[in-house]
């Protein structure tokens, strides 16, 4: 099929080159070609034919299918035709018997720029031909009529609305027809894309509204959240659907698909524009290298990796306990990234000759530690366990990291390890100090990453607030004042991912977070987004702080001292480690208490080493 519909592409492209030939010759002899030039014209024609019918071969033109030419088909018709045209220049020059070879320069210009236009002309005019016939034919089939088109408006008149849009235009399936678009760019407005008018600025939006739109998608790459918040609340007053592009897929792999598209979320409403890596930092310590992710089937660590296997390492090592979680990832990257050599590896920090025997057999470079548990109040309730994952499992790595000779180690902690008020966040303090404490051993950088709630991740505040509003509420918050700062997961692992770039040893590195938010303007926000109105029809009840929970969050303790760094959006502290000795023995009293599953006394041993944790909580036990 494909051999025959080239067959008979090339039998036309044979029609407009002679077209094209003959009319270079009547054009440069003002439609009348002497008799010299006339011979050179019977003489040349089938030699220039060949030619050109072999160089349009070379490119690739017959090796497409015809009904799905696109733009890269017509670089290719411009590149073959200034190609050929070269070709007979250079001939037309050397044979300088040849009659009337400076006209024939002239011709051989001609020609080529006629070449591109028909030969170009006829494959768009085929491209739109079969999206014509195809859209026929699906609504002589039943689908959607006209009259029952969605109205939309793009925003963003750039490279992602533009591909929107020809999706949109191309792909009869989809319900919707482009009306226009609204840019932030007022140089924009009134200018056209692919014949649809700008049709002013974003903040014309509320005015264009009125006039009768069904769906909004918002196609910028870098949006604030301010902004998104601006579109979304227009939206909602007029009743008018909202979709937003997938950022994160478009930093991995540059794709903006309709079929990717989605409502807009919490998550766009954060209030930052997404952070900006320094790609080359991250592939000159990633490319080629063995990297072991520690917790790498949850919400952080498996994104991690996704990003990870971007910059090509040698080998990714998955280490969890989730077994499911794991077949997932193994699964989802078999797909994704066919070249990487995954290792998805089951087992658990806390068993250090597991850990060892790992580190030794893979030699990893850099290790990512994501392991840890991090619920608060669950931690509150069984303080041994967060001892036993979050403290001796992060010393089981960090010796491992040092057996194997590890180039880099990054923990991931949070901002609840700053003056701890829950067993979660004294354990993740712990944690810090023996990552501080271990770093410049052998060559070994060691750094950590802290940073806020995480939006969407398990265990969040977010996904139990939708799982409330599905259920027709009541949503949940702990206390009208209480606040925390969010990111997103995409956030969190790019953060992760540059600081280990960045890292000396021995620093904290922050995210500029902006300002924290009130848990009942989240809950708030995710109502709304859900097409309810708090308190008509969904009722926020508040039910008072939990155990270990802690009324506004911190970044930085009192005693640290914050300074920028070469990324705008990344602040770092130098870290101060206790004594190394000491800290060992110490942890020692600590895991022993956990072990014995003795609720005071891990609280009295987390006390000693983290003087400003302050003890709110009871366990199962005690």
């Amino acid at each position: 099929m494909r051999a025959t519909g080239n067959f008979w592409l090339a039998l036309g492209d044979a029609a407009l080159v002679c077209l094209g030939y003959s009319a270079a010759y009547l054009l440069r002899f003002d439609l009348t070609p002497p008799p010299a030039a006339r011979h050179v014209f019977l003489i040349s024609i089938l030699p220039v034919l060949a030619l050109k019918l072999s160089m349009y071969r070379l490119f690739g033109l017959y090796r497409v299918i015809w009904q799905f030419i696109g733009m890269i088909d017509l670089r290719a018709v411009v590149k073959a035709n200034a190609l050929t045209t070269v070709v007979l220049c250079l001939g037309a020059v050397a044979v300088q018997s040849l009659a009337g070879s400076k006209s024939f320069v002239l011709v051989a210009i001609l020609d080529g720029l006629l070449g591109v236009v028909l030969i170009g002309g006829a494959r768009a005019a085929i491209r739109l031909t079969h999206v014509a016939l195809t859209k026929q034919r699906y609504h002589s089939a039943g689908g959607p009529k006209a009259g029952r088109r969605k109205r939309a408006v793009i925003i963003g008149a750039g490279e992602a609305g533009e591909k929107i849009y020809r999706e949109i235009r191309d792909n009869p399936r989809v319900p919707c027809e482009v009306v226009g678009f609204l840019d932030d760019d007022p140089q924009k407005v009134g200018l056209r894309m692919h014949g649809m008018p700008v049709l002013g600025v974003v903040d014309d939006l509320d005015a264009i509204a009125q006039a009768g739109l069904d769906e909004i998608i918002i196609a910028i790459k870098s949006v604030s959240g301010q902004r998104m918040r601006e579109i979304v609340e227009v939206c909602q007053r007029y009743g008018i659907e909202s979709r937003t592009i997938p950022v994160l897929g478009d930093i991995l792999d540059g794709h903006v698909m309709i079929n990717r598209m989605r409502r807009v979320d919490y998550e766009d409403l954060l209030g930052r524009l997404p952070v900006k890596l320094n790609s080359e930092m991250i592939g000159h310590y990633l490319h080629g290298k063995t990297v072991l992710v520690t917790g790498g089937v949850g919400s952080i660590g498996s994104e991690l990796c996704r990003q990870i296997a971007v910059f090509a390492p040698k080998r990714l090592i998955v280490f969890d306990n989730n077994e499911s979680g794991l077949y997932d990832v193994e699964m989802e990257f078999a797909n994704r990234f066919r070249s990487l050599e995954l290792w998805p590896v089951l087992g658990d920090v806390r068993a250090a000759e597991r850990m060892e025997v790992l580190c030794l057999q893979t030699a990893p470079d850099v290790i990512f530690h994501a392991a840890g548990y991090k619920h608060v109040p669950m931690m509150e309730a069984h303080p041994w366990e967060a001892v036993e994952n979050n403290v001796l499992g992060t010393l089981n790595v960090i010796r491992a990291a040092a057996s194997a000779s590890t180039e880099r180690f990054v923990l991931v902690s949070t901002d609840k390890a700053v003056r701890p008020a829950s067993v979660m966040g004294a354990t993740k303090r712990i944690g810090e100090l023996l990552t501080l404490g271990a770093n410049g051993q052998g060559r070994r950088r060691s750094m950590i990453v802290r940073f806020g709630n995480v939006a969407g991740s398990q265990g969040s505040v977010i996904p139990l607030f939708k799982k409330q509003i599905e259920l027709g509420g009541p949503v949940t918050v702990t206390h009208p004042d209480v606040t925390r700062y969010f990111m997103t997961i995409a956030e969190a692992a790019q953060l992760i991912l540059q600081a280990g770039g960045m890292g000396r040893g021995g620093e904290i590195f922050l995210l500029d977070m902006g300002t924290p938010i009130r848990l009942v303007d989240l809950a708030r926000d995710l109502i709304r987004l859900s097409g309810f109105e708090p308190t008509e029809d969904i009722e926020i009840r508040f039910t008072g702080l939990r155990p270990g929970e802690k009324l506004v969050e911190q970044l930085v303790g009192d005693a640290e001292h914050v300074a920028p760094t070469a990324h705008e959006k990344i602040l770092v502290i130098r870290g101060e480690s206790c004594d190394r000795r000491w800290l060992l023995g110490e942890v020692e009293m600590l895991v022993a208490a956990a072990r014995r599953q003795d609720g005071p006394g891990v609280r009295a041993c987390l006390q000693r080493i983290v003087p400003d944790y302050a003890s709110a909580g009871t366990s199962f036990g005690q």
